[in-house]
């Protein structure tokens, strides 16, 4: 019980972690560009996990998927940067909300490309989560703007994102498949930056600071979670982002959800934790 509560704990600290540097990417993007606030993401994560394997690196960086390594890695980057742009231009609540499609996304996906059983109540759940995007972005009105597609997109390459992993398996440690989406991203994107480069002010360099630490902290907090809880156990707190993102909003950007976006919300976390309940009742009769 102990060790599931710290579980609980953690999950809901990587939730907030990961809020915080979405709101200071709003903040920041603007101001350097969508490409450098990527950049100093995948940078502080990759220095400090870098560090911290350093004792075992070469253990670490041994891989028996040294393809799908590189390819899991370039969709969550491409996630990252479909998210980032999307928060520079929409509200961050909205963004939140889309991206939080992603769940039922990895349902349909897991159905189609690993075989995995798509019932009744999955497909309920996958239906009603698209309903509430549409309710947000709500399409055909004056209220739709081609930036809501970005988080949309963003959902995408992190489904494809996490059934790779998901095909990756126990086979590998967890800290290899950490390593490598922090290296090819780093990689990647200080090859590209140079040529989008704008050198920050102060303050600017103080926020690329907290992205960096905030994307890491939260994704070592996450990944202590899932080592400690059971992943079942763990989703339904994901939804706790959704608050997170509209108080940030309301506090520093004057971002108040209108009614349509509070309603589209509701639908997507009733959905994810519609088919969480039913699933986890199902396995545990």
């Amino acid at each position: 019980m102990i060790e599931q509560n710290r579980a609980i704990l953690l999950m809901i600290a990587a939730i907030f972690c990961f809020s915080i540097m979405d709101a200071t990417v709003k903040a920041l993007a603007p101001n350097v560009g969508v490409l450098p606030t990527l950049w100093a993401r995948y940078a502080g994560q990759m220095l400090l996990v870098f560090v911290l394997v350093l004792p075992r690196l070469k253990t670490v960086v041994r891989t028996k998927y040294p393809g799908f390594q590189f390819f899991r890695s370039l969709l969550l980057m491409s996630a990252t940067a479909c998210f980032f742009t999307g928060l520079s231009l929409i509200p961050l609540s909205d963004a939140a909300a889309l991206m939080s499609t992603n769940p039922m996304l990895i349902t349909l996906g897991a159905a189609i490309f690993l075989g995995e059983k798509l019932g009744v109540r999955r497909i309920g759940g996958i239906v009603a989560a698209m309903i509430g995007a549409l309710i947000i972005i709500r399409p055909g009105t004056d209220v739709f703007s081609a930036a809501a597609l970005f988080p949309l997109g963003a959902a995408v390459c992190y489904s494809a994102y996490a059934l790779l992993t998901r095909r990756v398996g126990a086979d590998e440690d967890v800290w290899t498949s950490l390593f490598y989406t922090g290296f090819v991203g780093t990689v990647l994107l200080s090859i590209l930056v140079p040529f989008q480069w704008q050198t920050p002010s102060a303050a600017d360099v103080g926020l690329m600071v907290i992205v960096a630490i905030a994307g890491t902290t939260g994704q070592l907090a996450l990944i202590r979670a899932f080592t400690k809880g059971e992943a079942a156990m763990l989703a339904p707190y994901s939804y706790i982002g959704l608050a997170f993102a509209a108080f940030w909003g309301v506090i520093f950007f004057s971002e108040i959800p209108d009614f349509w976006t509070v309603v589209g919300s509701l639908v997507i976390a009733a959905a994810g934790l519609y088919v969480w309940h039913r699933e986890t009742r199902a396995k545990a009769g």
